[in-house]
């Protein structure tokens, strides 16, 4: 009997544990600090300088490279491994499922990568780290190496579209699945958080972990208001436990 396609999407919440800050929270970084938004807009990044040397230096300070996963990203990752069909649609750009074991084919950055930074001119790729060296080095804005252009990270910063291609990949697998979980996401940016009406629209249980009140609750077949470091490998690990062969 093939076993059902279990979705996750994951939202800042499930990486708060591994110590980096979400957005929309009540302690999120967008309450805090309302400016910090502007370093993080593609219009305003790319237009002044100051604001992207203040970019530059949050990236340096915020340690995000150097988290690691925790309990959460490592129990989807034994979810995967235990012979679950696992397909993991992310709203982070942390990289931390991957670290954590989920191999990165079955992982969809909807909103991309900080561990990379491109030219907004020539499109070429490097490494984050060997920007921040660079900004370590007495650098405040660095440019491409290879053209001169401004450089950016590979996330999708807001005023820019997301990738058509990974958001078709990510309704594919929610059209398909049989279980979408919406874990530590506040369901509230679309057309990400549209995809948890999609899941249940095509008939997938849908299990929502998030501390937060999310516009989807009311649909959901299960809300889990526990912590998430906890929450979620409880719940990953009953659905191992059943092989998900249950009449979902």
């Amino acid at each position: 009997m093939n076993r059902p396609l279990v979705a996750i999407l994951s939202g800042a919440g499930i990486s708060t544990d591994s110590g980096i800050p979400d957005y929309r929270g009540p302690d999120g970084l967008w309450r805090k600090d309302p400016e910090a938004e502007k370093l993080v807009t593609y219009e305003y990044y790319m237009s002044d300088p100051q604001i992207r040397r203040r970019a530059w230096l949050m990236r340096r300070e915020s340690g995000a490279l150097r988290a690691e996963p925790n309990a959460a990203h490592r129990a989807v990752a034994e979810l995967e491994r235990s012979g679950v069909p696992v397909r993991v649609i992310t709203q982070n750009v942390d990289g931390l499922h991957q670290l954590a074991g989920m191999p990165a084919r079955k992982v969809l950055e909807l909103h991309g990568t900080a561990r990379t930074v491109e030219c907004t001119r020539c499109h070429a790729r490097t490494p984050m780290d060997d920007a921040l060296s660079r900004v370590d080095a007495g650098e405040d804005d660095p440019a491409c190496l290879t053209c001169g252009g401004i450089l950016k990270p590979a996330t999708v910063m807001f005023g820019e579209h997301l990738d058509p291609v990974v958001l078709g990949e990510a309704a594919a697998i929610t059209k398909a699945c049989q279980v979408f979980i919406a874990v530590g996401s506040s369901l509230q940016v679309q057309p990400a958080a549209g995809l948890a009406g999609v899941a249940a629209d095509h008939g997938a249980r849908l299990i929502i972990v998030n501390a937060e009140p999310t516009p989807y609750d009311e649909i959901a077949d299960e809300v889990v208001r526990e912590p998430i470091g906890t929450a979620l490998p409880e719940l990953l690990g009953q659905l191992s436990k059943t092989h998900l062969q249950a009449p979902w």
